[in-house]
């Protein structure tokens, strides 16, 4: 096969010349010296680290922001002195931790203005220094140097800090006018847009930030961060003089909670957030303590103080502080506490907190003030906003859907659609109210299940659990990072927050564990599940799934995906197992809680499970013993998993207070059950975007993706007991296979149905091409997971996705460049910028006059220099097969090289997709629509004849009504007819319309009279 030439390819070369890199290094020396005073040590480091990246400057100019030499000058040296800052005062050498701090005052923010970039910008694109930078940093910092970076903990904390600034700035703008009001004017004389500058704002926005260096440093996470910013929105409606209120506290959306003496503040806003009142109080007292002791101003009892601020409002248990928010005492206090935060900041800061509420600052980007942090920080371009799609309730291809129970939490339907505060809290109250009052023991009927083993297990798995969990969410921060510690309480609320965070983790734990063995019990028709229950792979998976998910519900900063496998001692591959189930078996389980282990099983089959020390590869050597040897050369296996002795030592954990286990079962189970011991402890180390681990949110075109293929055979489930057996036994299933081959085959299956919906996916948006080409698309991408599976190894399978594609497209004599597809793929839903940017090659060292050993390279090298001599057999054999149109431009059939491959196993044909909900129905317009639920429909009074749609759309003009909206929907879409003010589906008189009917509808509304049901639609506009 031809590789591409640099006329058809897209061009990522430029060539600099010695005297080019001489000014670049210049303007960095001068940058380092004269803009940012940097001392001799971090000088001469940077300059190193410098030196040996800048050939970023002169290659992948497309890899990088706008491509431009000037702006990825202006990224490397960003990410050269961010790296340098973080990684020296990461070194424990505290001369020269105070030689930054005190010397200049190194910030995150002084760097990014120095080269003029934005916080957005930067985040977006660090990803990408991390992976070529990586070698360097490790040769100078050590092998743990991405842990010490920081830079995903960096990344969350602003998004965290955006999303925080968003909601205080609202709930703002909804209590207080910007103005004095006592004139008697309903408005603000001036305007009733509010005035940014506002002392009152600056000091609420203040208050917080200090309540978050003293009193929450240890506890990162969104749920403890808005119980502190509630708490100082009540501090601000208790002084704020009533001038400035812009509502009534009659207001009953605000103030529901009312008694005799007036409104009962806490409780209102307790239930205006979803929050508990116990915890608002708490942290109350961590508000006033601080007022007290931050701003010197003497606390008094409410209900003895008389103050206007204070009329209507049950006083009982509340703390007044006289003169507060006088002007004289505000101005004072405003200086107090910017010299305060100055101070910590100046200690150990990386981001200035107080730009979020400077509107105007360049270095927020201008993705924070429209509220897209998420959308602009992974690279996907939306242009919904992703709660308010109906497809929120729909669910990922590769885990069930069970609707919850009549009453349940996540059965309920919000009358407006959640931002990330509410989502946030929502989910959290799930965690609080049904998870939270349950025992952290084993109920009686899970204790039953453990006795019933060949020995009693209990104490096994009592003991465990505590381990594992403890491990999850130490007592004591490791390596504490408190900025100040003014505070006593700051160690004590550390310990108080990780043990509540392992009793709800230990609780779902065996809430879930207990369903389980349940539905296995069903199964298998027998009450002894000792093979199941004695497996320490299979428990770690499930303690640190549960651990996941509370992680996920509180939004921690710290401990981020994938902290929980590193710290558990398991895998991607290990975990992937246990996802599924786990969904099924929570009934409970919160939506975005849902669509939090959807997602994490998606990242875990599109890369995590193809990473180096995946227990995956474990498996392959015994399923498809043809590539151990290249398993072993690339040095892909997993390590042992450490044992739960090992873990305790490590966490210096005492064994007082663990159950003892019987010398005999010590060893057992510390090696792993079946002499599986080969579990690995194995860090992940590629870089992943923050929001995609924590975002619950996704887009309807997001939702439609993960609707296309909901897969799932409707068989019972495989036994969890073969799934964690030892690869090299016997399936359960019989044929003579091992448990390694019968779970490979599973996988494989999953891998295949995940790339059916991402090649239908990309073959909508590439409408010109013919279906056809799906079908072998489909089939290559089957093939060369079957016949070439070494290909994905330390890869993404969109990688092998994209070569497929152009591949295909080569010998059927299409049309399509490789810009053309990358430039579709950026916006698919899962896209990340690494993966067509940075793909992993490993060239023989038998190569000459060549570069050889393991680097990183762009989709299209990767493309020509492996993809192509790999599968260019099974290209032939497709094209030779008739499937798809001969050609033999881009393939050479009779290649003398690799021959042609051996007979291959059948593959499948393209999965039969179910009705896509919901569907964009219009190329032109952004219009979707998706059969309306049943329980929604039962309760509309109207003809079964009729069929009933949620429609999604672009409002056609400002201010107009929804009913006037849906006319102009209607009236477009269908094109000349005589307006029916209702959707025209041909053939769809009864029950619910099929996508085919749906497409054919709307390509002859759109002046397309094909009639065939794969008839493309308009072309939709590429976006400027």
């Amino acid at each position: 096969m031809e590789d591409i030439s640099s006329s058809t390819a897209v061009s990522i070369d430029l060539q600099s010349d010695g005297g080019q890199n001489d000014a670049i290094e210049v303007r960095f020396m001068a940058l380092c010296k004269s803009a940012l005073s940097l001392e001799e040590n971090a000088y001469a480091q940077a300059i190193k680290i410098f030196k040996e990246t800048k050939y970023l400057t002169s290659s992948n100019t497309s890899a990088v922001g706008s491509g431009t030499p000037e702006e990825i000058e202006r990224f490397l040296s960003a990410f050269v002195l961010y790296s340098v800052k973080r990684l020296l005062e990461s070194t424990g050498d505290k001369e020269h931790r105070e030689q930054l701090s005190h010397d200049n005052g190194l910030t995150l923010c002084r760097i990014l203005r120095s080269v003029k970039l934005n916080f957005l910008d930067f985040f977006k694109e660090l990803p990408q220094f991390v992976v070529k930078a990586g070698p360097v940093l490790c040769n100078l910092y050590g092998a743990d140097w991405e842990k010490r970076l920081e830079a995903k903990e960096s990344q969350a904390n602003f998004v965290n800090l955006s999303t925080l600034s968003r909601h205080y700035k609202r709930a703002y703008q909804e209590l207080f006018w910007a103005n004095d009001t006592s004139g008697g004017d309903k408005e603000p004389p001036v305007s009733s847009t509010m005035s940014f500058s506002s002392d009152f704002y600056r000091f609420g926005w203040l208050l917080f930030l200090s309540l978050r260096v003293h009193a929450l440093s240890h506890v990162k996470d969104l749920v403890t961060s808005i119980n502190g910013l509630i708490s100082v929105l009540a501090i601000l409606i208790m002084h704020l003089p009533v001038q400035f209120r812009k509502l009534s506290l009659k207001d009953e959306g605000w103030f529901a909670k009312r008694g005799e003496k007036g409104v009962h503040l806490l409780a209102s806003l307790c239930q205006k957030y979803d929050t508990s009142e116990d915890v608002l109080k708490q942290m109350m007292e961590k508000t006033n303590s601080l007022i007290a002791e931050i701003l010197k101003v003497q606390p008094q009892v409410a209900s003895e103080c008389e103050s206007e601020s204070l009329i209507d409002i049950d006083t009982e248990g509340l703390i007044y502080y006289k003169g507060l928010m006088e002007e004289s005492c505000l101005k004072t206090s405003l200086n107090t506490l910017e010299k305060d935060y100055n101070e910590a900041l100046h200690q150990n800061g990386d981001l200035d907190e107080r730009i979020f509420i400077d509107e105007d600052d360049s270095l927020l980007g201008s993705g924070i003030a429209s509220g897209s942090t998420s959308d602009n920080l992974t690279g996907t371009k939306r242009k919904f906003d992703p709660i308010s799609s109906p497809a929120r309730m729909m669910t990922s291809p590769l885990s069930p859907f069970r609707s919850p129970p009549p009453g349940s939490l996540s059965g309920a339907v919000s009358r407006m659609a959640p931002t990330p505060v509410t989502a946030a809290m929502t989910t959290a109250k799930w965690l609080r109210t049904v998870v939270s009052p349950l025992v952290p023991n084993p109920s009686p009927k899970l204790g039953r299940f453990l006795a019933s083993c060949d020995r009693d297990v209990t104490n096994e798995v009592v003991r465990r659990a505590l381990i594992i969990l403890e491990a999850i969410f130490p007592s004591s921060a490791l390596g504490e990072r408190c900025l100040t510690g003014n505070l006593q309480t700051t160690n004590l609320m550390d310990n108080i927050w990780a043990e509540q965070r392992r009793l709800e983790a230990l609780k779902l734990y065996y809430r879930v564990l207990e369903a389980m063995c349940t539905a296995e019990a069903q199964i298998l028709h027998v009450a002894n599940l000792t093979s199941l229950l004695t497996n320490e792979r299979f428990h770690r998976c499930m303690l640190a799934c549960s651990a996941e998910l509370v992680l996920a519900t509180h939004k921690t900063v710290t401990m981020l995906f994938p902290a929980v496998l590193e710290r558990t001692g398991i895998t991607a591959f290990d975990l992937s197992k246990v996802i599924e189930g786990f969904v099924r078996h929570e009934d409970s389980l919160p939506r975005e809680l849902r669509r939090h282990l959807n997602s994490l099983e998606e990242r875990l089959l599109e890369s995590m499970v193809w990473e180096k020390g995946s227990s995956l590869y474990n498996s392959l050597t015994v399923a498809r013993p043809g590539l151990s040897a290249e398993i072993s050369r690339l040095g892909l296996l997993a390590e042992p998993m450490p044992s739960l002795d090992a873990i305790a030592i490590h966490m210096n954990l005492s064994s007082a207070g663990l159950p003892p286990i019987p010398p005999s079962q010590k060893h057992e189970s510390s090696a792993g059950q079946n002499g599986d011991i080969m579990s690995p402890k194995r860090p992940c180390t590629e870089y992943r975007s923050v929001l995609v681990e924590r975002n619950s949110f996704t887009s309807p075109v997001k939702d439609r993706l993960l609707a296309l293929t909901n897969l799932k055979s409707k068989l019972p489930p495989p036994a969890l007991q073969s799934a964690f057996a030892s690869p090299t036994r016997p399936s359960p299933g019989g044929g003579g296979e091992t448990c390694a081959e019968t779970g490979i085959d599973i996988f494989f299956g999953k891998i295949n149905k995940l790339a059916a919906v991402r090649v239908n996916g990309m073959i909508e948006r590439l409408q010109q091409l013919q279906q056809h080409i799906r079908e072998d698309v489909y089939s290559l991408f089957q093939q060369v997971l079957i016949q070439r599976t070494s290909l994905f190894f330390n890869r993404h399978i969109d990688q092998i996705l994209l070569c497929c594609l152009y591949g295909i497209a080569k010998i059927s004599k299409v049309e399509l460049t490789f810009r053309e597809i990358i430039y579709n793929y950026r916006k698919q839903p899962q896209c990340k910028p690494h993966v067509f940017r940075s793909v992993y090659v490993d060239r023989p060292t038998t190569r000459h006059n060549a570069r050889t050993g393991r680097d990183h390279v762009d989709i299209i090298a990767f493309y020509n220099e492996i993809f192509v001599p790999a599968a260019k057999p099974l290209l032939a054999e497709i094209s030779s097969a008739g499937t798809s149109t001969k050609a033999d431009q881009g393939v050479e059939v009779n290649s003398k090289k690799d021959g042609q491959c051996p007979a291959s196993p059948k593959v499948s044909p393209f999965p039969s997709l179910p009705d896509m909900s919901p569907k964009k129905i219009s190329a032109v317009h952004n219009v979707y629509v998706s059969p309306l639920r049943t329980s929604k429909v039962d309760a509309l009074v109207s003809h079964a004849s009729k069929s009933y749609y949620a429609c999604v759309g672009e409002s056609t003009h400002a201010y107009q009504s929804p009913s006037k909206d849906l006319a102009a929907i209607n009236n477009r879409l269908n094109g000349n007819r005589k307006a029916k003010m209702s959707l025209a589906f041909d053939g769809a008189d009864v029950g619910l319309v099929s996508d085919s009917i749906v497409a054919n509808s709307l390509n002859l509304q759109n002046g397309n009279h094909t009639t065939s049901t794969g008839a493309p639609l308009k072309t939709e506009q590429p976006e400027s």
